[in-house]
């Protein structure tokens, strides 16, 4: 069986550790600012970041010959509104992928790795959507 797991919540809740943990192909739009092993964010490229997470998961996915078909991929986002998983939904439906949405909480006092200011990471979380259906 093919799965897509989407690891959502705010910065610092323990997203990347766990799709590390669940194994197969991680993916997160944070990858993009890595540079000879140094995260350099730069927030005017956040668009870019995320097209970047979009089309290595689709090349993932597809069986075009450039990249091994995978059977587990897990996409670790912030995902704070629905609408963000949307791309990821269209890619689940198309390629054969059950999608597992999961919401990560910092119940275990983890760090925010990158370095997110606070202000930040609390607009993050006042606007998280849930969806339960």
């Amino acid at each position: 069986m093919k799965e897509l797991f989407l690891l959502r919540g705010v910065p610092g809740s323990g997203k990347s550790t766990l799709a590390k943990s669940l194994g197969g192909i991680h993916m997160e739009a944070d990858q993009y600012f890595m540079e000879n092993g140094e995260y350099k964010f730069d927030a005017s490229k956040l668009k870019n970041a995320h097209e970047y997470c979009q089309t290595q998961t689709r090349a993932w996915m597809s069986t075009d010959g450039s990249q091994v078909n995978v059977d587990r991929i897990v996409v670790s986002n912030t995902f704070t509104q629905e609408w963000e998983m949307e791309y990821y939904f269209n890619l689940a439906k198309e390629f054969g992928y059950r999608v597992y949405s999961i919401i990560v909480e910092n119940r275990h006092g983890g760090i925010n790795e990158h370095g997110c200011p606070a202000d930040k990471v609390k607009q993050m979380s006042d606007r998280f959507e849930i969806k339960l259906c």
